[in-house]
């Protein structure tokens, strides 16, 4: 068998076997997270999330919606350097992002059961 046919048949069998897992993986809500940042937003989102009394008073006062946060987590970007991920017990990361078309910052306090939203910053630019 000549090598062009050995690449064919390959092709082929990979362009199957790409639909058939696209049919398959398509009803569930799979994410793949390769990289830091996508992997800890997801664990981030994965938890019970919570409010500093700082933060609360900001969804009090509809200044901010819970909605904008998961935005934030969903979408974020993570600065690895601004964020403390020594600790042992809780990290804190520093999540940046858009709400409303500002740029916004939001600090969270991420522990093995929850995770705590510490502080809402919005960014001069």
């Amino acid at each position: 068998m000549s090598l062009l046919k050995k690449i064919g048949y390959f092709l082929i069998g990979l362009s199957l076997g790409m639909i058939i897992l696209t049919f398959i993986l398509k009803g569930k809500n799979t994410e793949i997270c390769y990289f830091p940042n996508c992997r800890v937003l997801k664990d981030i989102r994965s938890k019970d999330l919570s409010y500093s009394p700082e933060v609360q008073s900001l969804l009090d006062d509809q200044v901010l919606k819970t909605e904008d946060i998961a935005l934030l987590l969903q979408d974020g970007d993570i600065d690895f350097r601004k964020s403390n991920t020594k600790d042992t017990s809780c990290k804190t990361y520093y999540i940046e992002g858009d709400i409303n078309e500002k740029a916004t910052a939001i600090e969270v306090k991420n522990c093995d059961g929850y995770a705590e939203v510490i502080s809402v910053k919005t960014l001069n630019d």
